[in-house]
């Protein structure tokens, strides 16, 4: 099955594609491998999730917080790629998460992200993953991940 049809089949749309915040890529490829630069919680353009998990957000909101900032992933890789199917495997994602300094559950909430990415591709989106608590993140966001993807290169 298709990452497009399966992503239908959990009712979930990508956004359009977040715009850099900065002087820098989205994306880069090298080789056969696709970089994405840290992904934020955006819901039309605009920061969803500011504050901290463990004071404003509960884990609950953090985990829905890192699975939209999944889906603005999908979208930078469906723009970048054309299609989401070009995917060979998902290498490795880093999450950090805002929040409080006694916050312990920093795996539990980037494991939203990790699920929904396994749910379309498999074991192809089984991946390394680091998940660690910040002080802060850019402009205040709950959430923000990165990742290393293998893709098709052939297109």
């Amino acid at each position: 099955m298709r990452p497009e049809d399966r992503l239908a089949q959990l009712h979930l749309t990508l956004p359009a594609p977040p715009p850099p915040l900065g002087d820098y890529e989205l994306s880069v490829q090298t080789g056969n491998l696709l970089f994405l630069a840290g992904h934020a919680p955006l819901r039309d353009g605009q920061p969803a999730y500011v504050g901290k998990v463990g004071r404003r957000f509960s884990l609950e909101d953090g985990r829905a917080a890192a699975q939209l900032t999944a889906c603005n992933m999908l979208a930078t890789l469906a723009a970048t790629l054309g299609e989401l199917s070009r995917v060979r495997r998902v290498v490795k994602l880093f999450g950090m998460v805002n929040c409080t300094e006694d916050f312990e559950r920093l795996p539990d909430v980037i494991d939203a992200a990790s699920a929904l990415f396994v749910a379309l591709w498999g074991d192809a989106g089984r991946h390394a993953r680091s998940a660690v608590g910040m002080q802060q993140l850019h402009y205040g966001m709950a959430i923000e991940i990165e990742g290393v993807f293998e893709i098709d290169p052939a297109g």
